[in-house]
């Protein structure tokens, strides 16, 4: 089935447009904001895979990060340290989230607090170790790490990283409990696949 402009929905549209707002917040905070939010990126994908599903909505988001993380590099040299060879793993890391959240819109209730709690930490966890060793094993920067000392390196990182990834998920989830009456996040779309 092709992708068009047909099948957006104004639910659709207006998903994606929350999405792309809260990208463009937060994944380049340190440049666009004075304000450096937490970069809500992973949990924006696993909420997209959740409602949108489809394989265009994910190329979109992959060009908006993209394109958010190369025009803050363009704007403060600084910002362009992770973008190296290795940055091709932005792929897998943006598909390990994207693909839980499709699995959790598949589910007979996406909002179980297990079903999305494990979704979310193991996704969390896969784009983690795809993220911090595709950096390290090729971006040039370690060249005498092997994949032992490059883990070790990694795991600095872990705690902001699920830590800010579950404060956002959380709050997602609460907002979608709270607001489920009024239809809106309550479940994903059964029409979309």
């Amino acid at each position: 089935m092709r992708f068009s402009l047909k099948d957006i929905s104004a639910k659709h549209l207006a998903i994606a447009v929350a999405i792309a707002f809260f990208m463009l917040l937060t994944r380049g905070s340190h440049v666009l904001t004075s304000v450096a939010l937490p970069d809500a990126s992973l949990a924006l994908l696993l909420i997209g895979g959740l409602y949108l599903r489809k394989a265009a909505w994910f190329a979109l988001f992959v060009v908006l990060a993209t394109a958010i993380d190369f025009g803050a590099a363009a704007i403060d040299s600084l910002q362009a340290f992770c973008l190296t060879a290795g940055y091709w793993g932005m792929l897998p890391t943006c598909a390990a989230m994207w693909l839980a959240g499709a699995w959790l819109g598949k589910q007979a209730n996406s909002f179980d607090a297990i079903k999305f709690t494990l979704a979310a930490l193991v996704s969390t966890i896969a784009a983690f170790v795809i993220s911090t060793q595709t950096y390290y094993l090729f971006s040039g920067r370690f060249p005498n790490n092997g994949l032992i000392e490059t883990i070790q390196y990694g795991w600095n990182y872990l705690p902001s990283y699920m830590g800010f990834t579950a404060m956002y998920l959380i709050g997602f989830w609460v907002l979608a409990k709270a607001t489920a009456k009024f239809n809106f996040v309550k479940q994903p779309f059964n029409n979309i696949t």
